[in-house]
């Protein structure tokens, strides 16, 4: 799916769940999981109420990517 979704390189700009599912591999359920248990990589809520949408912006993903890095060295 990654192939056939156009994801933006501006570390500031926002990114839509199902980019973030092909960014990371997780589904948008997973997000949406983390989201309610307050973990996962921070994201910005576009209104109010629990239809308000979600955007991740791309650079706070890239490093919570980062920080779940294991290094085996």
């Amino acid at each position: 799916m990654l192939g056939s979704l156009a994801l933006p390189t501006d570390p500031d700009a926002l990114l839509t769940p199902e980019q973030v599912s092909a960014l990371t591999q997780l589904e948008e359920q997973t997000l949406a999981n983390m989201r309610w248990r307050k973990s996962g990589p921070s994201y910005v809520k576009l209104g109010d109420g629990r239809s308000a949408p979600v955007r991740y912006r791309r650079a706070t993903v890239l490093a919570w990517l980062e920080s779940r890095t294991v290094s085996t060295a």
